[in-house]
């Protein structure tokens, strides 16, 4: 079993990327996709969600700015980022639950949990 992103790097404000999860190894369309972010030394922040028939979630601090979207033919989840900002810096993590559920799970509640990557958004 394996996530792996990708699409991660250093971007201006204001400026957009789309990161990418490959899902392998398990029946990706029955699970529920998150999105989380974590800072060093702060919380793990949870930031958008779909669940398996394609409904998404987003936490208040990205509502209107990014994008969460599956393509279960392909195995792949995104996240399109747009209007970045500073505090939008963080390790980003895709992650995998069946069933779904509660929000947002503490790390060991999900099933599949990828290795991160990086984003900075910085002038």
């Amino acid at each position: 079993v394996q996530l792996v992103e990708s699409g991660g790097g250093l971007v201006q404000p204001g400026g957009s990327l789309r990161l990418s999860c490959a899902a392998s190894g398990f029946t990706y369309s029955r699970y529920r996709m998150d999105w989380l972010r974590q800072v060093p030394g702060k919380e793990r922040e949870g930031v958008a969600s779909i669940d398996s028939d394609g409904n998404p979630r987003y936490a208040d601090s990205v509502k209107g700015r990014f994008t969460i979207s599956r393509d279960n033919a392909k195995n792949t989840l995104y996240l399109q980022m747009t209007s970045l900002k500073p505090e939008d810096t963080a390790m980003y993590y895709c992650a995998a639950v069946n069933p779904g559920g509660t929000m947002w799970l503490a790390r060991q509640e999900y099933n599949y949990w990828g290795q991160g990557t990086q984003v900075t958004v910085s002038s």
